[in-house]
């Protein structure tokens, strides 16, 4: 049985989850986004960085992210800001698909992290990412411009919004563009910690 397809992306108060240039992908912007996940057990153990952390409910959101997820699709975006800022072993550790319009040859790292380049769609990105995980569910980890693509297209069934107590007043809006005549939400879950708070929806077609 094939899995769910989801995102979960952290979003300040105001409806952003990127700074509007590359540059600051992964600049101080991005660090307040994701404050409510550094302290963590799950973080230190993925990106190698020895035992502690906090252990919890924000904990659990990012251990269960991880754990549900057997391939992951993403922007080009999202991998050119990423490529030079991961380490080694990618904090992935399962295929990841890239959605772009350049052909290019498997770039594979170090803990079962493989970045395969997909140039002829979501769709077929969506496919290979499927065959991937098998079982279990696929991931749409970013950007915001690829979220709101599968999204719009009908192919997203859950998503995972941390929402992080930060205003920004600009950047990119993670539903700048959605087609809201299509899509219909159903809540699952709410899960408020002292760093973040955690809403889970279903997707329905309207």
């Amino acid at each position: 049985m094939a899995g769910k397809v989801f995102f979960s992306v952290s979003m300040s108060l105001d409806g952003f989850v990127a700074p509007q240039s590359p540059e600051e992908l992964m600049g101080q912007q991005w660090m307040e986004l994701q404050h409510w996940v550094f302290p963590t057990r799950f973080f230190r153990h993925n990106l190698g960085l020895g035992e502690g952390g906090e252990e919890g409910p924000d904990d659990d959101v990012a251990r269960e992210t991880s754990e549900r997820t057997g391939a992951s699709i993403m922007g080009k975006r999202m991998f050119e800001a990423g490529e030079h800022s991961w380490p080694e072993d990618a904090p992935f550790h399962h295929p990841v698909f890239v959605v772009t319009h350049e052909s290019r040859a498997p770039w594979e790292r170090a803990g079962g992290t493989t970045f395969h380049f997909i140039d002829d769609g979501i769709e077929t990105a969506l496919e290979r990412a499927r065959e991937s995980a098998g079982d279990r569910d696929v991931r749409i980890a970013g950007g915001g411009a690829t979220i709101l693509e599968y999204l719009n297209a009908g192919l997203v069934d859950e998503f995972t919004i941390s929402l992080s107590p930060v205003l920004f007043g600009n950047g990119i809006r993670l539903f700048e563009g959605i087609d809201a005549a299509r899509i219909k939400l159903e809540p699952v879950r709410s899960l408020p910690t002292k760093r973040a708070t955690h809403l889970t929806y279903a997707v329905r077609p309207r």
